[in-house]
């Protein structure tokens, strides 16, 4: 009977150690198979706004690990994120999502995805539309004068004359002349807003003529107005628009700032028609996270904003038209004059 008895228990525990045992391997089985059936959805916004809802299912994924194609990733457990993109424009995005399992097994999988976002204003602050006939804005402009130069060799001599630089029928002219003066052979002028406006971040948008002639260099920029303490390029450089006249209808976008200034520039360009006949809008879009420049819509050059380049302070503006030196290259000797034409300059917040 104690023999049965033992044989009895010893069978028992027999089965229940199978058991377990089929449990446990059943169990461990499930945890270390890999996602699968990854299916991925995007639902973009219409309003501009950037905002793009994703969805994101597979079997067996305990979290999805999104990569926005900008740069930025996003980890959670159900799938479901809504993310906001902020480069300005029409841009499509490769967005790709890995289904991880409890175990560390993954699926990726990839979709593409467009975004429009638009610029984010929230009304005009700042702006000189050039509607009084004479000189110009004496509250909004000075004026850089002399030759030397200015760190180009330019060949121009900038004066404040009526004959270089005035408002008439809504527009203000900066005129180049071919004339000898004080020294030099050209006459033009310089405008800028040191000291009587500056700001940090916003839309700026300029509605310009440029001037025709080979040697012509016409400019519509900005400066840090840290400029006096911290000397170029440390306060940063930001051309919204430059043209040569060597190069016509080629527009050029750039950033100057430490490790990239002078010939190594931070920049691009966009190749437009009727640049000297025709007026086109160019613009600046100035965030903590970006800076864009444009020109008629179309992106110039863009650069991601960080804390580690010296764009996040006040700027003024300036705007000139040189004559020949390093950039404007050799002056066709049948040069007379050339006047870029600005017909508004205005800034948004």
């Amino acid at each position: 009977m104690m023999k049965y008895f033992k044989n009895t228990l010893l069978l028992l525990c027999l089965l229940i150690t199978t058991s377990s045992c089929k449990k446990a391997d059943a169990g461990g089985a499930s945890n270390s198979s890999a996602p699968s059936n990854l299916v991925i959805n995007a639902n973009a916004s219409t309003d501009g706004s950037g905002n793009v809802a994703f969805t994101a299912s597979a079997n067996n994924a305990a979290t999805y690990d999104y990569e926005l194609g900008d740069g930025t990733i996003k980890t959670n457990t159900n799938g479901s994120i809504t993310y906001q993109y902020t480069l300005q424009g029409t841009h499509t995005f490769t967005v790709s999502v890995t289904a991880k399992s409890s175990s560390g097994l993954t699926l990726k999988k990839s979709i593409q995805v467009t975004v429009t976002v638009k610029p984010q204003t929230t009304g005009l602050v700042w702006s000189d539309e050039f509607n009084t006939d004479g000189a110009p804005d004496p509250t909004k402009w000075g004026y850089d004068l002399g030759a030397g130069g200015w760190g180009n060799n330019e060949l121009e001599y900038y004066t404040n004359r009526s004959s270089n630089v005035i408002v008439q029928g809504g527009v203000l002219k900066i005129t180049s002349k071919k004339e000898d003066y004080n020294g030099s052979a050209y006459t033009s002028a310089r405008l800028l807003s040191k000291n009587k406006y500056a700001f940090t971040y916003g839309r700026v948008e300029v509605r310009a003529k440029l001037p025709a002639g080979v040697g012509t260099w016409p400019a519509i920029w900005m400066l840090g107005s840290n400029i006096d303490t911290t000397p170029w390029p440390g306060c940063g450089e930001i051309d919204i628009m430059e043209h040569l006249g060597r190069d016509l209808n080629n527009i050029y976008g750039t950033l100057h700032y430490p490790g990239h200034s002078g010939s190594n520039a931070d920049g691009g360009t966009k190749m437009i028609t009727n640049a000297t006949t025709d007026f086109h809008v160019y613009s600046l879009d100035w965030s903590p996270t970006l800076i864009k420049i444009s020109v008629d819509g179309q992106i110039v050059h863009s650069v991601a904003n960080n804390a580690n380049i010296p764009f996040n302070h006040d700027f003024f503006f300036i705007m000139n038209v040189a004559m020949g030196g390093n950039f404007g290259g050799a002056v066709d000797p049948n040069f007379t004059s050339g006047t870029m034409e600005v017909d508004y300059i205005r800034v948004y917040k």
